[in-house]
């Protein structure tokens, strides 16, 4: 199978700058980071993808084993990257794609050399001294609305991931992008995502890390900001005066300067 259409794969930028692969989250495709490309690709090589199962990659690529867990999608990074040949990448995730890029970044070292997490969570449920958002009872109630019925739990939890509540259009796109993956597919996602605790990982990045989070965010509260920049030895916290889940969406300049000035100082 062709890989780059397997992945909807697509480079744009500077065809001799440094590599910028951008990754997108749950529910989600590429088209989450266009407003920060052109701003990232005045001097970056940019390299955008869609994880089998979300956007335009080729659905007749997925598999439900594969994609229950974490390592389908650190997969999908990794046969890109070799695709690509990529070398001295900076992976930016968004959302469950910064634990995806944790875990990448430490199967090879040798192509991911610095780490950009946009509203990381590593445990999205609540545990004896940690604050993930959401008690068992939540996700067990979020999953099942899911489960239940998508389009549904689409239209109602997509705004209120996106927040911004005075700039509606955000929160509509949002809700187009869920409605537009295919249903079985995203319960699965959402399992792997929703259920994942990846903490333990955080400890064995040793890329130079960006940690970058909203002032308010449902998902991804500023407590597990500040527990992730805790864990990844040397990592840099930055607070986006920004709202919601989605900062490349609603704070786009500030989120493309942020990762421009992260990758100028730790060159």
């Amino acid at each position: 199978m062709d890989l780059r259409r397997r992945n909807n794969v697509t480079v744009t930028g500077r065809v001799d700058g440094p590599v910028l692969l951008l990754a997108h989250g749950f529910g989600c495709d590429q088209n989450m980071w266009r407003l920060v490309v052109p701003v990232l690709a005045e001097n970056y090589r940019v390299v955008l993808f869609d994880y089998v199962g979300s956007g335009r990659a080729d659905p007749s690529a997925w598999d439900e084993r594969r994609y229950s867990s974490l390592e389908g999608y650190v997969q999908d990074v990794l046969e890109v990257c070799e695709e690509l040949d990529l070398r001295d990448v900076t992976f930016v995730g968004h959302s469950v794609s910064a634990m995806v890029g944790v875990l990448a970044v430490a199967k090879t070292p040798e192509r991911i050399s610095r780490l950009v997490m946009v509203a990381p969570s590593p445990r999205y449920i609540d545990d004896d001294g940690y604050r993930g958002g959401f008690s068992a009872e939540d996700i067990d109630e979020l999953l099942e609305s899911l489960d239940s019925n998508y389009l549904g739990w689409s239209a109602t939890m997509a705004p209120v991931i996106m927040g911004n509540a005075d700039r509606p259009e955000l929160g509509e796109e949002l809700t187009t992008s869920f409605c537009a993956t295919d249903p079985h597919m995203a319960r699965v996602f959402a399992r792997t995502t929703f259920l994942s605790d990846s903490r333990a990982d955080l400890k064995t990045v040793t890329a130079a890390t960006l940690v970058l989070e909203c002032e308010q965010d449902v998902i991804a509260p500023r407590e597990v900001g500040a527990y992730v920049h805790a864990a990844i030895p040397g990592s840099r916290l930055v607070t986006l005066e920004a709202t919601g889940h989605c900062p490349q969406l609603s704070a786009p300049e500030a989120t493309a300067g942020a990762i421009i000035e992260f990758i100028g100082t730790s060159r």
